[in-house]
């Protein structure tokens, strides 16, 4: 706690590169979450104050270090770490979900999505980009090679939506790291309501020139009538090539 209180008078870099996030966004998501991870003091021992606990949970989710290698800079015991960071993970999902994190329900919604991709992008018809992270883990015990992914190192998959401004629309987050981007959409509740219609999305009779709404994704990702993904580079031809770049200049 003396360390940190250090790098935030002095090194906010540090500070934010510590927690990965700035001074400010760290002090608004301590006041949405410490009314549910704040514990009351007993006649026996005082309890581990909310700012500790939403430290140690941001360290963790920074690092993917082992609680038994946490809780040395953290100050609380493994065992205690193996409650609270759970415990404070499901406060922020609870307390940040309705603001920060909503998934477009209606046609409205969506037709509000794609507009803000026209005026930011000039890109029409557009509902959301898509595209995955691999999140190093430290990989449970006898997990094998499970998690261990084509880039050499053992991850989980971050496979994220989001709208015109870099805002997400939705997360999943979980799926082992030998699952490619694409295998980990295919086991979303996203890919199946998007296979089954299920998404409410406007129809193609309000799109600008009558085409599909459309989700933009990398070569990692299936072609699908609402995710439009580029030419594969390998054996590109001459008229694929013209056509990538016409439409990039759009």
């Amino acid at each position: 706690m003396g360390l940190l209180k250090e790098l935030r008078e002095r090194n906010p870099g540090d500070f934010k590169n510590y927690l990965r996030m700035s001074d400010s966004s760290f002090n608004t998501l301590l006041q949405a979450v410490a009314p549910q991870i704040s514990k009351q003091d007993t006649c026996m021992r005082q309890a581990i104050p909310a700012e500790q606990r939403l430290i140690a949970t941001l360290r963790y989710l920074a690092t993917g270090r082992s609680f038994e290698d946490l809780k040395f800079s953290a100050g609380i015991s493994a065992q205690a770490l193996g409650r609270i960071i759970p415990e404070t993970c499901n406060a922020i999902v609870e307390a940040l979900n309705a603001e920060y994190l909503k998934f477009p329900s209606t046609e409205v919604e969506w037709k509000a999505v794609a507009k803000q991709f026209e005026d930011y992008w000039n890109f029409p018809n557009c509902l959301g980009a898509i595209d995955g992270k691999h999140v190093r883990i430290q990989p449970p015990s006898s997990s094998g090679s499970y998690y261990f992914n084509y880039k050499g190192y053992f991850s989980i998959v971050l496979l994220a939506i989001v709208n015109a401004k870099y805002e997400f629309l939705m997360v999943d987050v979980g799926k082992n790291g030998r699952v490619s981007d694409g295998g980990a959409m295919e086991q979303t509740l996203f890919y199946q309501q998007l296979k089954n219609d299920q998404l409410h999305l406007p129809p193609n009779s309000d799109s600008r020139e009558g085409m599909n709404y459309v989700f933009v994704a990398d070569e990692a990702f299936a072609l699908h009538k609402h995710v439009l993904k580029p030419f594969p580079q390998k054996n590109c031809q001459l008229k694929e090539e013209f056509t990538i770049i016409g439409i990039m200049a759009y």
